[in-house]
C-alpha cells in the first residue's frame, strides 16, 4: 500500500512539473519572439522614439527617423504583430504607442551593458 501511494504521488508530481515546464516553454517562446522583433536597430529607434512621445503617427515616425514610409510601416507592423506596439486609427492616420514600457527598460539595460 505504501509503495502504491509513493508511485501515485510521484506521478502527480511529474504531471505538475511537466505542466509547469510546458507553460514555461510557452512563456519563453513568447519572450524570445518579442526579443527577435526588437533586435533591429531601426526597431529599437522606433521604440526609443515612442518612449519619448507616447503616441505618434506613421508620418511623424518616418520623418523623425529619416526613413521611407514603407520601411517605417514594415517595422511598425512587425512590432505590432509581436505585441510590442498598439495602434489606433484616427481618421486617415494611424497612431502607434508602446504596449508597455518593459521593453524600453530592457533596451536601457542592454545599453548600460555597452558602457
Amino acid at each position: 500500500m505504501l509503495i502504491f501511494k509513493f508511485v501515485f504521488l510521484s506521478q502527480i508530481s511529474k504531471d505538475k512539473i511537466m505542466k509547469r515546464l510546458e507553460l514555461d516553454v510557452i512563456k519563453l517562446e513568447a519572450a524570445a519572439s518579442k526579443l527577435r522583433a526588437i533586435a533591429h536597430p531601426m526597431r529599437i529607434a522606433i521604440i526609443d522614439l515612442l518612449n519619448e512621445k507616447e503616441k505618434q503617427s506613421v508620418t511623424e515616425i518616418y520623418q523623425a527617423l529619416n526613413i521611407e514610409q514603407a520601411s517605417a510601416s514594415h517595422h511598425l507592423n512587425i512590432l505590432k504583430n509581436k505585441g510590442v506596439l498598439v495602434s489606433k486609427r484616427e481618421g486617415k492616420k494611424i497612431f502607434y504607442s508602446l504596449k508597455n514600457s518593459t521593453l524600453t527598460e530592457i533596451i536601457n539595460c542592454i545599453d548600460r551593458c555597452n558602457e
